[in-house]
């Protein structure tokens, strides 16, 4: 039997108005949804399964608590029918705090090297909230023709340094937005090695980048 927490999620079968995430029924009045409130519209709906937020069409979060992480495999039993159910582009964000940290290597491994997913570690939802902001701002298709939005992308890093980043092969708004994240400037993405970089985009990517920079 089909639930709806198994339904398969296609690219382009939600839709995502602009500005807007789309977030589980069961995140109304967390700590994350009222943080949000005033910075992005956030519209939830039951039925979204698997996933914890749309920020697109193309893109959705599923979010790993400290609490899941140490409950057991249920949320990896949940990475893996996403990623089989799923053509969207996932970012999923782990709750690392002090209880959960002895947990994070593997979910890293799992996240990243085995299902292909971008992984953000957060402190807390307040982190979290911050960061779907601006991933939210990154998602926009029409993010190039909102001059707020791109005084926004420049409180993050220069817009100079975010085109360049974008130019590297493999690499698009999304996952520049990430490489700025973590290593913070062009000369810091371009010290770091290919493990350092796996973390943040997969192997794959990680390759594309080190090769570009280093040759």
């Amino acid at each position: 039997m089909t639930t709806k927490a198994n339904l398969p999620v296609t690219a382009g079968s939600i839709v995502v108005p602009y500005g807007h995430v789309i977030g589980n029924e069961k995140w109304r009045g967390s700590e994350i949804a009222q943080r949000l409130q005033g910075k992005i519209r956030l519209i939830f709906e039951d039925g979204l399964g698997l996933v914890d937020f749309h920020l697109s069409n193309r893109t959705c979060i599923l979010y790993i608590s400290e609490a899941d992480l140490v409950a057991g495999d249920e949320f990896k039993r949940r990475l893996v029918r996403l990623r089989n159910t799923s053509s969207l582009e996932v970012i999923v964000i782990v709750e690392r705090t002090q209880i959960s940290d002895q947990y994070f290597l593997a979910v890293q491994k799992l996240v990243v090297l085995e299902l292909g997913m971008v992984l953000l570690p957060v402190a807390n939802q307040g982190e979290a909230s911050q960061l779907i902001t601006q991933l939210v701002r990154e998602q926009s298709k029409d993010h190039n023709s909102n001059p707020f939005l791109r005084k926004q992308c420049s409180q993050l890093a220069e817009p100079s340094v975010f085109r360049t980043v974008q130019q590297i092969p493999g690499v698009g708004k999304t996952k520049a937005l990430l490489l700025l994240q973590r290593f913070g400037s062009i000369h810091r993405l371009c010290n770091a090695s290919v493990k350092e970089l796996e973390l943040v985009v997969g192997q794959t990517v990680a390759q594309q980048i080190y090769s570009f920079l280093c040759s």
